[in-house]
């Protein structure tokens, strides 16, 4: 009876995972499948020079967007969660190409349908190397200090895991998004995205999830585009209701 009451309830909402994929030929077709057991599924293919872009177009039911150049992850999400808005989606849940985050998780943030941004935290961590570990432990300590800086310290929130792609939006948070003034240039758009919907006052919360280390695109090129996307949070530039 429980089950039932939870599938009726998830129907009743509609659902997109947007996939931004380079390179994934190796699994972009398992997590495709696995995610339409769930949800629709749009493809955000960016500028991709494997076999990704002849996949994807083969798989019944997809909707599948091609960027002519490399925008990385925030013009490939930005794009989807378009779509989404355009179609009328009332969520739009984010994930990797590279089974990373198990598709088969997705019942977990469609449980919390109240909430603006689910973020799934990585309760598991399989095979992810010691420095990734304290990236993204250092991260969560400095983002959750920007983040709770206005407040008094009894009133911190702390976020467990600020840095994981794994997400849900409401509409309500990914046409805020889409209004927004982004700026991010990489993986820092979890960090803006997390950032923007907090200063909004949107509902946040968080759900556990598995991870599993696949592949990395991250350079200190990308740790860069993080500690200046960090300072602009730590300072309220560019934020709803921002210092400057």
């Amino acid at each position: 009876m429980l089950n039932s009451v939870r599938v009726k309830a998830t129907m009743a909402h509609r659902y997109i995972a947007v996939i931004p994929a380079y390179n994934e030929e190796a699994s972009i077709e398992q997590v495709v499948r696995l995610s339409q057991r769930h949800a629709d599924v749009c493809v955000v293919d960016d500028a991709s020079t494997d076999r990704t872009g002849q996949i994807v177009p083969g798989i019944s039911g997809v909707h599948y967007i091609r960027h002519a150049r490399n925008t990385h992850i925030p013009g490939a999400i930005l794009d989807g969660m378009r779509y989404a808005l355009e179609k009328g989606y009332d969520f739009c849940i984010t994930l990797d190409a590279g089974m990373s985050h198990d598709p088969e998780s997705m019942p977990r943030f469609q449980d919390h349908s109240h909430a603006d941004l689910v973020i799934g935290y990585r309760e598991k961590k399989v095979n992810v190397p010691f420095y990734r570990k304290v990236l993204s432990w250092g991260g969560n300590v400095l983002v959750n200090f920007a983040l709770n800086i206005k407040k008094r310290p009894w009133k911190w929130r702390h976020l467990k895991d600020v840095t994981s792609g794994y997400r849900m939006y409401s509409r309500n948070a990914f046409k805020f998004l889409l209004e927004s003034n982004m700026q991010s240039r990489s993986f820092d758009f979890h960090l803006e995205a997390l950032a923007n919907i907090h200063a909004a006052g949107l509902n946040i919360t968080e759900v556990p999830i598995v991870y599993r280390h696949s592949n990395s695109s991250l350079r200190w090129r990308v740790v860069g585009h993080a500690l200046r996307t960090y300072a602009r949070i730590l300072f309220g530039k560019n934020l709803p209701g921002g210092r400057a």
